[in-house]
């Protein structure tokens, strides 16, 4: 079983770009998750590809952020946001035509950047983390607010069974996880901090795939626009497909995918043995 997860930076380029088919083709994922999809589902009728389901969540500000998760099998519940209302028998086509009760703080659900559907054995969470952005003016939200309650819904999950979390976590780890640490120790993306959020994740009972398998430097899925960063390859690792502990056993493969094109960013994917069921 294949997971895929890949921050398009806009689904509608990628589609007229004529990168989308190709990247699906090539992925072979039987759960695909995107993120920063900037588009509504109505707006986007070619994005389902025959043999997935699709299940949005949109941000409330056209053309802004969002997540989507296209499956091959239909989840047995579907929740939008941090508030982990699930809803059982789910329309058995397009998750944008569920209506949920985001009531819960809007500034954690407002801007689409979580969806999370319940399989048999697990629980699939998509993730689009908020950047601290320029001068760090988000930063406060991010540690205080955001982390905290991104940990606390992957918690809550955990106590009935498994999750998988995948996404733009928009954090470089570790020295090895960028190409130029001490120069972007203040950045956005590798604040003490952001790195520290991620830690309390790692620490709290999840793997980072990747790394869990592979210790190999100057591996990263996102590269700056800016001097020819990407066929430089000075980048960061800040896309990841993250895993409970307690399957650790069934992680078979982690792989980043950089000559898949379309994005800044690149897919990144993980392979898990059947015997953890959808």
């Amino acid at each position: 079983m294949r997971i895929a997860s890949w921050n398009v930076n806009g689904i509608r380029a990628v589609l007229r770009k004529s990168l989308w088919e190709p990247f699906v083709d090539q992925i072979e994922a039987d759960i695909i998750c995107l993120q920063e999809t900037k588009a509504e589902a109505e707006q986007v009728e070619t994005v389902l590809k025959p043999g997935y389901f699709d299940y949005w969540h949109s941000a409330e500000k056209k053309g802004y952020s969002g997540t989507v998760i296209l499956s091959k099998k239909a989840p047995i519940s579907v929740a939008k946001g941090l508030n982990v209302i699930h809803i059982k028998d789910s329309p058995p086509h397009s998750g944008s035509n569920t209506t949920l009760d985001t009531s819960i703080d809007n500034t954690l659900d407002n801007e689409g950047r979580v969806i999370t559907l319940e399989f048999q054995d697990f629980y699939l969470v998509n993730v689009y983390t908020p950047n601290a952005q320029n001068e760090l003016r988000r930063l406060p939200f991010r540690h205080k607010v955001w982390d905290p309650a991104f940990r606390q819904h992957l918690l809550a999950l955990e106590k009935q069974k498994p999750v998988i979390f995948c996404g733009d976590l928009n954090v470089a780890h570790k020295p090895i996880d960028l190409a130029r640490p001490k120069a972007n120790e203040s950045s956005p993306g590798y604040t003490p901090e952001e790195r520290a959020g991620f830690t309390a994740l790692v620490e709290s009972g999840f793997d980072d795939s990747f790394r869990l398998l592979c210790d190999a430097p100057e591996q990263y899925s996102w590269w700056s626009y800016r001097a020819n960063a990407r066929a430089k390859n000075i980048g960061w690792r800040i896309d990841y497909v993250c895993t409970s502990q307690k399957i650790r056993d069934k992680v078979k493969s982690a792989q980043i995918h950089p000559d898949i094109l379309g994005s800044d960013h690149c897919p990144v994917s993980v392979d898990i043995k059947r015997t953890l069921r959808l």
